[in-house]
């Protein structure tokens, strides 16, 4: 297949050896299987996606694309005679039309870049996971990513316009619209956004953006005795009708594994930390950072502080907001971690918090918790001690309770990160026996041959 390859490519886009499949064989979901793939390609434009699908179909060889690799469900994992597609070279920004409002960039350009190009336009673009300075706004597009201000400004499918698509064929097609409305047809790029590079690979976005002025970010920070006070201080915050800019958990085990990392000087007063910013300006925003304040009082904060915008890089509060997006990486320095990222009701947080501490000890584990609070999007992160098979097999069976605890309250499986290989047990079981037929039959009838991404999403 090499050989193939580098007939239609450049021989340096092409990859061979061992130590190079190795290290683009995985995203980064350690518990998750994978193979060696034949190859890897790094792809530099749509022709280059296109050709290489074409000859993995003619040769009935699988075609898995990748970003960066920073996922968290395994979904960019290499199976057994497959092709693993990066599309890490194509980083083009190529239009930002600031009259209309958004910005058609290539799959690989990576979030960060991209809101710093569209920012010196006077533009913004909201979703911002917490890998936005390392992950691809291609890969955030096949996982539907959300991040910290998704639960009041939205996940990636609610900023794609439109995009170019690799069929499983090898065509080229472009689905969408660049108007602020449009909705002629099936919405299929709605549907390609969260496949998982199962349905097609997404080469080039068109995406909406805002206004960036017209913000005044006001934040909030609520230190607690425990997960379940800090929970119950969300669903208030959500009864009360407040949508925050952002509503961030993140508890000590997280705020001292980042310490020891970055040596920021966190708080050690409290068990469990509650992050909100609010953006509204004026006289709105400070009623509505004051009325957020008192809810984590009444909730049994055990102080409350308070910043704004401009506060200094090196401030508390900044360095706190860095700590939720440094935790799962400085928890990954004590050992293997299983990642979870289940969404239930705002109003279930502090019972699904409750019964993650119940499986925690039930099991025998270590869990950490981070969490997009705000809309009920958590991430138990699972600790396992390296070389330690027992330790495994009881985060294996937390993980599996986690999964069924949040579907008994009415939540899904997957809240951005995607099913891939971790779970695809979870999204048969919340999806059921039709709906799961549904999905096979959109599968089948895009990519008949199963040539992308097999056994990933469902």
């Amino acid at each position: 297949m090499a050989v193939a390859l580098r007939n239609i490519l450049r021989v340096d886009q092409v990859l061979t050896e061992a130590e190079e499949l190795e290290r683009y064989s995985h995203d980064d979901a350690e518990w998750a299987e994978y193979a060696l793939p034949l190859a890897v390609v790094l792809a530099e434009s749509n022709d280059d996606v296109s050709r290489v699908v074409k000859l993995a179909a003619k040769a009935g060889i699988h075609v898995i694309a990748r970003g960066a690799g920073t996922g968290l469900s395994g979904g960019a994992n290499a199976t057994a005679l497959s092709v693993i597609l990066s599309l890490e070279r194509m980083t083009a920004v190529t239009e930002i039309n600031a009259a209309e409002r958004y910005v058609v960039a290539q799959a690989g350009v990576l979030n960060n870049d991209l809101r710093e190009a569209v920012a010196e336009e006077g533009l913004w673009y909201p979703p911002d996971p917490a890998s936005h300075r390392i992950s691809t706004i291609g890969g955030n597009a096949a996982t539907n990513a959300g991040g910290l201000c998704c639960v009041k400004y939205g996940v990636t499918r609610d900023y794609v316009l439109g995009m170019t698509v690799v069929l499983a064929d090898g065509e080229i097609v472009s689905l969408g619209h660049r108007t602020a409305k449009g909705v002629t047809g099936y919405d299929l790029a709605g549907l390609m956004v969260g496949s998982e590079g199962t349905l097609g690979i997404i080469t080039e976005l068109t995406l909406r953006l805002l206004p960036l002025a017209g913000r005044e970010q006001r934040a909030v920070i609520g230190y607690f005795p425990s997960l379940q006070t800090a929970g119950d201080a969300v669903a208030d915050v959500s009864r009360a009708g407040i949508i925050p800019s952002a509503l961030e958990l993140i508890d000590s085990m997280c705020l001292k594994a980042v310490d020891e990392w970055q040596g920021l000087g966190l708080p050690e007063n409290a068990d469990t930390l509650l992050l909100a910013t609010v953006d509204e300006t004026g006289d709105t925003g400070s009623a509505l950072a004051d009325r957020i304040a008192e809810i984590f009082a009444a909730a049994g904060s055990l102080d409350v502080r308070r910043g704004a915008d401009g506060s200094g890089e090196g401030s508390e509060i900044d360095d706190l907001f860095l700590a939720r997006r440094l935790a799962y990486p400085a928890l990954e320095r004590l050992g293997p971690v299983l990642t979870e990222d289940v969404c239930v009701p705002r109003g279930a947080v502090p019972e699904m918090l409750r019964r993650i501490q119940a499986t925690a000890a039930e099991h025998d584990v270590v869990i950490a918790n981070i969490a997009h609070a705000g809309d009920g999007n958590l991430h138990p992160l699972i600790i396992a001690t390296e070389g330690d098979d027992d330790v495994k097999v009881r985060a294996k069976a937390a993980f599996d309770q986690i999964i069924r605890d949040c579907l008994d309250l009415g939540g899904t499986v997957s809240g951005e990160h995607g099913v891939g290989l971790l779970k695809l047990d979870g999204a048969r079981d919340e999806l059921g026996p039709r709906v799961l037929d549904l999905h096979r039959a959109i599968k089948a009838a895009v990519d008949p041959n199963g040539i992308l991404n097999p056994g990933k999403a469902f």
